[in-house]
C-alpha cells in the first residue's frame, strides 16, 4: 500500500526484482495499491490500483 501518488521507480524495486528473479511466465501481474484517485499502468507493466476501486 503506497499513500502517495506517483509511483515511483525505487517503489517498485522490489516487485521488478521478483519478476526478474521468478520469470515473467510465473507471474501474472504486479500491482502496487495507492489512496490516489486513478489506475494505469507503469511503463514497466506495473499496475497502479487505488485501494477504492477493490470493493465497498
Amino acid at each position: 500500500m503506497k499513500l502517495q501518488s506517483p509511483v515511483e521507480a525505487r517503489e517498485v524495486r522490489h516487485l521488478l526484482w521478483l519478476r526478474e528473479r521468478l520469470g515473467k511466465d510465473r507471474i501474472a501481474s504486479l500491482a502496487v495499491i495507492t489512496a490516489g484517485q486513478h489506475a494505469y499502468t507503469r511503463p514497466d507493466g506495473i499496475q497502479v490500483v487505488p485501494i477504492a476501486l477493490l470493493g465497498p
